[in-house]
């Protein structure tokens, strides 16, 4: 059966390899990449050397954990707990993989490359497929995210190189607030994203009980909240359609 116009005229995965890379000037991404040159002066303070950062960025490539990684090496701890740390942290990408690793899959998509694309899916890239994959032809959102993933990552470890030393100059203050865009970025990001009522609501209660938590049990209040937040935002909304379902059922 000869092919159709309309498909020989779809673009390829070239292009839609190259239209993945321009989306690292979108605002996450940039944000990001700025981030990132807090993260170099971090690193320099740490007595990082630039190759190790640089290393660690593409190894890594996670910046939470990456920070939690130079953070037990300063505090001295071993290999082990740094290792743990590192793995306990990167725990939260497993819904990401997940849930964005499906959609970018086909019946040929060889499986050892969905395993390597899974190490670039982070908080940015993940917000950007789940906003992006479905606008993209099934058969082409390999290429389209792997041109995004492939180019923020490499992009970000050129940034740490390249303002490695150069940061020293920086106030503290300025490198200090380069950071902070992290966290004030995957906030906004993760609220925007979500489409689900359990989704807001379990970010809503982890933000408010957060705090309070830092008083409580300052060593685990991240994981109390995470999954405490989670958890109460469950039974909420599963008590809330159980209750819808008997309305209607009712009516």
């Amino acid at each position: 059966m000869p092919m159709s116009a309309e498909r020989r005229n779809e673009p390829g995965n070239l292009k839609w390899f190259l239209t993945g890379m321009r989306g690292v000037l979108s605002l996450p991404a940039l944000i990001l990449m700025t981030s990132y040159v807090g993260f170099a002066a971090f690193a320099l303070q740490a007595g990082l050397t630039r190759a190790e950062s640089v290393i660690m960025t593409l190894g890594v490539w996670a910046l939470p954990s990456q920070m939690i990684l130079v953070g037990s090496m300063i505090g001295g701890a071993n290999i082990v707990a740094s290792f743990l740390a590192v793995t306990l942290s990167a725990i939260r990408m497993m819904p990401m993989v997940a849930s964005i690793v499906p959609e970018m899959r086909t019946q040929k998509t060889p499986v050892w490359l969905l395993l390597f694309l899974s190490h670039f899916i982070a908080i940015t890239s993940w917000v950007f497929a789940s906003t992006h994959l479905r606008d993209v032809p099934r058969q082409h959102r390999v290429a389209f995210f792997a041109g995004f993933g492939l180019t923020l990552t490499c992009g970000n470890a050129a940034i740490v190189g390249i303002s490695y030393g150069i940061v020293s100059q920086f106030p503290p203050v300025v490198a200090g607030a380069l950071f902070m865009l992290t966290p004030v970025y995957f906030i906004s990001s993760i609220w925007a994203s979500s489409r689900q009522f359990v989704v807001k609501l379990a970010f809503i209660i982890g933000i408010a009980a957060g705090p309070l938590l830092a008083l409580v049990a300052p060593q685990f209040d991240v994981l109390i909240a995470g999954l405490g937040g989670g958890t109460v935002a469950y039974l909420i909304d599963r008590y809330r359609r159980q209750r819808r379902r008997a309305v209607e059922e009712a009516a």
